[in-house]
């Protein structure tokens, strides 16, 4: 199948290529994330390959039926950027990957929080200018510290299954709740109970408009003073302000983020020589209990590997007619 790849960095060439080897199918790259004014790009190809960051709302997909696209192949596991009520009514079949390594996004969460627990990456730098004082780096010993996940699937209960090896008492919160997860390392508990009790909050769910700003003004005044944020899932689940003024009045004692809700203008690109616009992104930058990341949990060679395979198998799925277990169908 000719496929149009979008968003694209060397990696991602290196790691299709080398998987589109067993698959043969017709692969162009292109840098620029998909979007109203990169669209007419796919014109001609029967798939586009899309991130992230690609934005495919009812106008795009209209332009994308129109030029004969009809297979949307996300190579990620959300899809909170694709209108897929359009897309069902305009023939464009989705399909994305659902789990490439969980192991890469629960790892990134653990190494956040000992980072900001640790103090590590202030103390790198100390190190390297000759300050070998402690004064400032005071941390806390995880073993008997209360977790809360929120978001049981793979990556979720991969983390909690970390921290309970760490000592954590592990909460947890999911409107499906695993069993086996509940016998062997959590207890499910309402979210209000969770935010209450946990020491750690780490959010692993998808976003929906349900989950919007799930970290919200509410939210951040019921959780235990000085606590620990991490969200390494979407950037949506938290309210920016509302935890700007958590962190100002102490009430959030750590933020560690991988995803931000304004990132599409942000992640993945190299910014270092420009003024970057954002007020709010640049604020949070000003903490010294706050560490960021550019959308790295996921980025591991296993997973750029598994995405990749994934994705060619759908790809040709599709292309074959056969059926594809990685198909996004619209909740009736």
């Amino acid at each position: 199948m000719k496929v149009a790849v979008f968003a694209t960095k060397p990696y991602d060439r290196f790691f299709f290529e080398s998987v589109n080897q067993k698959y043969n199918h017709d692969l162009h790259f292109f840098s620029p994330n998909l979007d109203a004014q990169t669209v007419s790009l796919a014109a001609g190809y029967s798939a586009v390959c899309v991130f992230v960051n690609d934005h495919l709302d009812r106008a795009i997909l209209e332009v994308l039926a129109k030029q004969e696209t009809r297979l949307v192949a996300l190579r990620c596991a959300g899809y909170n950027n694709v209108d897929l009520h359009a897309a069902e009514e305009l023939g464009i079949t989705v399909v994305r990957v659902p789990a490439y390594s969980p192991h890469a996004v629960a790892e990134h969460a653990i190494a956040l929080i000992l980072t900001l627990n640790r103090k590590i990456h202030r103390a790198y730098y100390r190190v390297r200018e000759g300050n070998f004082s402690l004064n400032g780096l005071l941390g806390f010993d995880l073993h008997n510290r209360t977790v809360g996940i929120i978001g049981t699937g793979k990556i979720g209960r991969i983390t909690g299954q970390i921290l309970h090896g760490f000592g954590c008492h592990i909460l947890a919160y999911d409107l499906y709740p695993n069993e086996e997860f509940s016998e062997k390392y959590a207890k499910y508990v309402s979210l209000a109970e969770l935010f209450n009790k946990s020491d750690i909050i780490s959010l692993h769910c998808p976003l929906t408009p349900e989950t919007h700003h799930l970290i919200n003004e509410n939210a951040i005044a019921s959780m235990k003073p000085g606590v620990m944020l991490v969200n390494t899932s979407r950037g949506g689940l938290v309210d920016t302000k509302a935890v700007i003024r958590g962190l100002k009045s102490k009430q959030i004692g750590y933020l560690a983020l991988d995803v931000y809700e304004q990132e599409a203008d942000l992640f993945f690109e190299d910014l270092s020589g420009e003024i970057i616009q954002d007020d709010l992104f640049e604020r949070l930058l000003t903490f010294p209990n706050v560490i960021i990341t550019g959308h790295q949990a996921f980025f591991t060679e296993d997973a750029l590997e598994s995405i990749a395979e994934t994705t060619l198998s759908n790809i040709k799925n599709i292309e074959q007619g056969e059926f594809c277990p990685n198909k996004v169908t619209v909740e009736k």
